[in-house]
């Protein structure tokens, strides 16, 4: 079928087209009900359905033929080791383990924290949760104790699993006094943790609460995969709310499974037994989908890297692991390739490695640039597939469908509506728009597809308020954009990020796009700031490449004539810093919010995802360099 006729049928008749797709899960109970629609607009999927998610990742291929294949590659040049397991040996260590869980007292719906960093103990820790039908929440490794103490007294959990530290670069950060810490201050108390000693340091235990990670499996009996609903929780992923307090997004068990795995084939254009890559981090809702369930659900193999971009030793450590484990299909963050573009312009570390089986790079993360694209394309010469989702989605809602039809490349666009995803565009007064020239809210119609967010853990009511209020019967995105003729989505920036200079609205992401075109400019970003005369007006940062040696003063006269020249003086773009780096949250989204407030003279909490502190003193410099913020 083409793209047009399963898009087609996936809206007119979800409850065919899912009901195809769900035939593609192992279930202990077959599911008579597709879509429920009892209790709107808390719509349901495969309601009366029961299956377990590990055994459809893990067993499941063992049984048929896949045991000796690779299930997953640990990479780790942080520490130079690799580590491999196949299919047998990684559905043997997470029953084990899963053993261990049940042997410290954790039944199916406990909750279980795992703060860990990217070691297959990670991904095990989670399997082995949805083996015995526990519910976990993975909280990025080496987050601030004050933060891993607001999840668990939201979540509350039983267990907590975390391990004697992470390496970030050439830094190791213990985990264990955060993890102490965060215990002190939360009301909640977990019964036990499990720690995993790493060799580079030797965790101190609590006696009577902490357990040694490798005793507790070797002493444990292996546990059987426990049936659970299809809409019973799998895991609760939290991602930060505007009023400080984290929402805990739930996934579902059946719709997550589904859907995942129809994503693999329709999306990425994946054949079970060949290698995909998920560059990202279990702490985040890629690192959940795509390196832990999609790939296995499926039967490829998934990778594990724990290391970055560039210095981990040069920017050409991602062609060497996708050339080291003959890597097909590569998803990332186009800020990864921001920071390969800025050491390496010319792409010269790629003519190193064997490629040959590489096919297909896809972004998502942030708005992919149109320079980032086109710069891995004509480098690559292989597909560059930028697509739009969010944490609350859990994958795909616009993207270039590679297994079933490659459409145009647009760059700027994450292409059209995947199937399943009735995508529109509103107004202020929830009336549909089309055209380049409206810009407005992208909204999803309900019911979404399975795998997106039933509700938010234990909150219902803010499930609503966040997310189904502003345009009775549709999910509010929280995306700008439009949608052109052609049906393709242009996501410009947040709907926080439209500005408003002087009555016109712009959006921040066109400026970026036209900054970035630069051939000096590595990255950017636009914030809107306070403006007596206009409302509000832009300030634009850039980071520039590598090598470059022109005065500053030249380059920024430069960026403004371009502003002026691509979107006109209506967006009254006038003032440009250069920046030695942009604050990125650990994920690598640019740190916009903050940098307004300090540009605004406001003042701003120290947002818990930031990947370096530092980076903001260096942006109040900068800033305060060209006259911010304005007395």
């Amino acid at each position: 079928m083409s793209y047009q006729e399963l898009y087609e049928l996936s809206t007119n008749n979800p409850n065919q087209f899912w009901g195809d797709a769900a035939k593609n899960i192992d279930w202990y109970k077959q599911p008579t009900t597709i879509l429920d629609e009892s209790n709107p607009p808390f719509y349901r999927w495969f309601s009366d359905g029961e299956m377990n998610t590990c055994y459809n990742a893990l067993d499941r291929h063992v049984e048929n033929g896949r045991a000796d294949q690779l299930a997953l590659i640990y990479d780790s040049p942080v520490t130079d080791s690799v580590r491999k397991y196949t299919y047998q040996e990684l559905r043997d260590t997470v029953a084990k383990f899963a053993g261990a869980l049940k042997a410290s007292g954790v039944q199916k719906g406990d909750r279980v924290i795992v703060y860990m960093p990217m070691i297959p103990e990670a991904a095990i820790a989670m399997l082995a949760c949805a083996r015995i039908g526990a519910i976990h929440s993975v909280v990025f490794g080496g987050f601030a104790a004050k933060e891993l103490a607001t999840r668990i007294d939201d979540a509350k959990p039983v267990m907590i699993l975390s391990a004697s530290c992470g390496i970030e670069g050439k830094r190791v950060i213990e985990y264990k006094p955060l993890l102490d810490e965060a215990i002190e201050l939360s009301t909640h108390k977990p019964s036990n943790c499990i720690v995993y000693q790493r060799p580079q340091v030797q965790a101190s235990l609590v006696e009577g609460r902490d357990l040694d990670w490798v005793a507790a499996a070797e002493a444990a009996e292996p546990a059987d995969c426990v049936p659970v609903l299809a809409t019973d929780p799998l895991y609760i992923l939290y991602t930060s709310g505007t009023t400080g307090v984290p929402k805990g997004v739930v996934r579902d068990n059946g719709g997550h499974a589904v859907a995942l795995y129809w994503s693999m084939k329709h999306v990425y254009n994946m054949t079970p037994g060949e290698v995909y890559w998920a560059a990202s981090d279990v702490g985040w809702v890629v690192g959940h989908s795509y390196i832990v369930y999609a790939p296995l659900l499926y039967g490829c193999t998934t990778i594990v890297f724990e290391g970055k971009p560039v210095g981990t030793p040069d920017p050409g450590a991602f062609w060497r692991v996708a050339s080291d484990h003959n890597v097909s299909t590569l998803f990332t963050a186009p800020t990864a390739f921001r920071a390969i573009k800025k050491e390496d312009p010319e792409g010269s570390m790629i003519g190193n490695y064997n490629l040959d089986n590489f096919r297909a790079l896809f972004f998502a993360g942030e708005r992919c640039d149109p320079d980032t694209l086109l710069w891995a394309q004509e480098k690559l010469n292989v597909p560059v597939i930028d697509h739009w989702w969010q944490t609350e989605t859990g994958w795909a809602i616009a993207a270039n469908c590679l297994g079933i039809e490659q459409l145009e490349i647009k760059p700027g666009s994450p292409t059209r509506a995947v199937p399943g995803f009735n995508v529109q565009c509103l107004n202020e007064s929830g009336e549909p728009m089309t055209g380049q020239e409206n810009i407005g809210n992208i909204v999803i119609k309900l019911p979404m597809p399975p795998g997106c967010l039933p509700t938010l853990w234990n909150n219902d009511d803010r499930y609503v308020s966040s997310y189904l209020s502003a345009f009775q019967g549709y999910y509010l995105t929280g995306d700008a954009g439009y949608i052109d003729d052609n049906g393709y989505i242009w996501i410009m920036s947040r709907v926080d990020d439209i500005i408003n200079v002087a009555g016109h609205r712009l959006s921040t992401g066109g400026m970026e796009e036209v900054l970035a075109s630069h051939p000096d400019v590595a990255e950017c970003a636009v914030i809107g700031t306070q403006d007596t005369l206009k409302g509000e007006i832009p300030l634009g940062m850039v980071v520039l490449k590598a090598g470059v040696d022109r005065e500053e003063e030249e380059i920024q006269k430069e960026l403004i004539q371009l502003v002026r020249h691509k979107i006109g003086p209506v967006a009254a773009f006038k003032q440009v810093a250069v920046v030695h780096r942009l604050p990125k949250t650990r994920s690598g989204k640019i740190l916009r919010g903050t940098m307004k407030k300090i540009a605004d003279g406001n003042e701003y909490k120290m947002p818990a995802t930031i990947d370096d502190p530092v980076i903001l003193d260096e942006i109040t410099d900068a800033l305060g360099g060209i006259g911010f913020p304005h007395k």
